[in-house]
C-alpha cells in the first residue's frame, strides 16, 4: 500500500494505555466497497451498483523507539504473555510475542489529528506488517491496518503527551545466522500478510561474499537490536530481540553486473515461528 499521509499525529488507544507515537508516514482512509446489480438478460445490459461505506483501510509507518517498541511489536505480532520480572535488576520486565498463524487479534483504537481536525477510528486490528532495519536508517515498522467502523469526529479535547524517545538504528542491530554472526548483511525486511492465515517472508540485503555468503538452509536466525547507551542495562531495556526459525529459500534476487562487491538481497519464506523478546520498566499490560 502506498503511504500518501502528512503532517498527522497519531495516538493509539488499547483497553490499558494510551500512547503518542512518533510520526513519519500515514494513509487511513475511507473504505468503500460497491454492491452491484448484473444486468438483466432483457433491456439494455447496463448495470447498476450501490456505493457502501465499510470501514476504513490504510497504514501507518512510524519509526520504533524505546518506549513504542513494546507496544507496535505486540501490535505487529498478535500475541503476547504477562510481562515477567528480570531478577537482579533495579525495575526491568521481559514480554514474549509470538507471531500467530491468525488473522484476527485483538482491537484497538486510532485518534488521528491532522490539520487542527481530529478523528476517532475505532475497532481497528492490524492485517499486516512490514519490519525494516537498514544501516544509516532508523529502523521502522508498517501496519496495514483495517476498521469496520467509519471515522468519526474525536468529542474529547485531550492534550495528549509527546515524547522524544530515542529511536532504534539499523546501525546498532546484530544479524546471528545458524549461530555464527554475519557482519555483511546491511539490511532485513520481514513482511507477513494476516489474510486468510498468515503468510511471513524474510528479505536479507547483504554484500555478497564466496568466503561467508548467506546459506540457503537457514535454520534459525536471531536480529538484535539495542541502544547503546551507559543508562541502559546491559542486554535488557533499550533491546528487542526477533528470532524466526525455519526459513525456506526463494530466490536470490541480486545482479551480478559489478567487477567489485555485489550487493543484492536474498528471500526466504518461513515456515517455522516468529518470536520476540522486547523489555521495558514497567510491568504494565501491553494489550
Amino acid at each position: 500500500m502506498l503511504v500518501q499521509g502528512s503532517d498527522c499525529s497519531i495516538v493509539i488507544k488499547t483497553s490499558h494505555l494510551e500512547k503518542d507515537i512518533p510520526y513519519s508516514d500515514e494513509t487511513m482512509r475511507e473504505a468503500v466497497s460497491f454492491l452491484q446489480e448484473e444486468a438483466s438478460i432483457e433491456g439494455n445490459g447496463a448495470c447498476r451498483g450501490l456505493r457502501k461505506t465499510s470501514g476504513v483501510t490504510g497504514c501507518v509507518v512510524t519509526p520504533l523507539t524505546i518506549g513504542t517498541a513494546p507496544l507496535l511489536l505486540y501490535l505487529a505480532m498478535g500475541a503476547a504473555g504477562n510481562p515477567v520480572f528480570i531478577s537482579e535488576t533495579r525495575n526491568l520486565y521481559q514480554y514474549r510475542l509470538d507471531l500467530l498463524p491468525m488473522e484476527d487479534m485483538d482491537h484497538f483504537d486510532l485518534i488521528q489529528e491532522r490539520g487542527g481536525e481530529r478523528k476517532l477510528i475505532e475497532a481497528c486490528r492490524v492485517q499486516g506488517f512490514e519490519l525494516r532495519i537498514l544501516r544509516g536508517e532508523a529502523i521502522k515498522l508498517k501496519l496495514d491496518i483495517c476498521g469496520e467502523c467509519a471515522p468519526r469526529a474525536y468529542p474529547y479535547p485531550d492534550i495528549f503527551e509527546k515524547k522524544q524517545e530515542e529511536r532504534f538504528s539499523g546501525d546498532c542491530v546484530s544479524f546471528t545466522i545458524n549461530g555464527s554472526e554475519y557482519k555483511n548483511i546491511y539490511g532485513i525486511t520481514l513482511t507477513s500478510k494476516k489474510i486468510g492465515g498468515t503468510k511471513t517472508e524474510l528479505l536479507i540485503k547483504r554484500v555478497k561474499e564466496q568466503s561467508l555468503d548467506i546459506p540457503e538452509n537457514i535454520e534459525e536466525i536471531v536480529i538484535t537490536a539495542q541502544l547503546l547507551r551507559d543508562r541502559y542495562e546491559n542486554r535488557y531495556f533499550g533491546t528487542f530481540r526477533i528470532t524466526v526459525n525455519k526459513l525456506v529459500f526463494i530466490s536470490d534476487e541480486t545482479e551480478v553486473n559489478a567487477s567489485g562487491a555485489v550487493m543484492g538481497p536474498v528471500r526466504y519464506y518461513v515456515a517455522g515461528t516468529v518470536k520476540t523478546e522486547v523489555y521495558s520498566s514497567t510491568g504494565e499490560t501491553i494489550p
